[in-house]
């Protein structure tokens, strides 16, 4: 009779968990944004990118310290890897000298 009723339980517990099965494979997509503009220090920066499947396409840009706005476009696939193409804007500076005497 215990062993009935021990066959039983073990049946219902394989059945009940088996309609807690979950996949672990999701579909990969999600997308992001972000940006930064500081007047007191200068920092000028933002990234952005989006993801559907196996394709991420994505850019970040910065103020870099003389002066140049860089942009980096990029795209990563399964077959194609990781290929960017990066755009420089302005003319190259020297940064504002700061004397401090104290």
């Amino acid at each position: 009779m215990r062993a009935a009723i021990a066959i039983a339980v073990l049946a219902l517990v394989a059945v009940a968990s088996a309609g807690l099965h979950h996949d672990i494979y999701a579909y990969p997509a999600y997308k992001y944004s972000y940006g930064v503009t500081d007047k007191h220090t200068g920092d000028q920066k933002s990234a952005s990118e989006v993801r559907d499947g196996g394709v991420t396409k994505g850019s970040y840009s910065l103020v870099q310290p003389d002066g140049v706005l860089r942009t980096v476009n990029y795209i990563v696939t399964p077959h194609g890897g990781f290929q960017a193409q990066v755009i420089n804007k302005g003319v190259a500076g020297h940064p504002a000298l700061y004397h401090h005497y104290g």
